[in-house]
């Protein structure tokens, strides 16, 4: 059995967790988050822990027990504590600034780049050079970060761009004569 599968998930108090034939729901402070029960994996609750079992011997439903466990605990943490995603400007006149469900970018091109915010996620701007995306779906949160860094991916040789706050960017050589 899967290493991460055997663990159970522990439901803390706040939490509601409800199991029905093909849903399991979770409902929180930060929101209600569902996903769509697998077949190959058997879901039992039992003294606000969560355990998951595979539902034969076949390799496919060992790995889903695993996969269906680290997805259910990734919708436990986001509605208690959520997830966020840190991004950053680097380059000269590149700002952000966000206005209600929209981010408005300024990186090099002749017009801004408006980008809408889907429910549920949050964006926020410390400093103009800074974005915060905060959301309970750990999924959509980097979705939408990596969305908004492809407006203008960091280049490799002044590293000009948008990147992830803890990204490393290698800087290339430039050719020489």
């Amino acid at each position: 059995m899967s290493r991460i599968g055997k663990m159970p998930v522990a439901v803390p108090a706040g939490v509601d967790v409800s199991i029905k034939n093909d849903q399991i729901s979770v409902k929180g402070t930060g929101g209600l988050l569902s996903l769509t029960q697998n077949a190959l994996v058997k879901v039992t609750s039992d003294a606000g822990k969560l355990s998951f079992q595979p539902a034969n011997d076949s390799r496919e439903a060992n790995a889903m027990s695993g996969t269906m466990r680290q997805l259910v605990n990734n919708m436990v943490i986001g509605v208690t504590k959520g997830f966020e995603k840190k991004l950053s400007l680097v380059g000269v006149g590149y700002k952000a600034q966000a206005q209600g469900a929209t981010l408005n970018l300024t990186v090099g091109y002749s017009h801004p780049v408006n980008k809408d915010m889907p429910t549920g996620i949050t964006v926020a701007t410390p400093t103009p050079t800074e974005i915060v995306i905060k959301g309970a779906d750990r999924q959509r949160v980097g979705q939408v970060a990596a969305e908004i860094r492809a407006v203008r991916p960091p280049e490799p040789y002044k590293g000009k761009g948008i990147r992830y706050a803890d990204e490393k960017i290698t800087i290339k050589e430039t050719k020489k004569k």
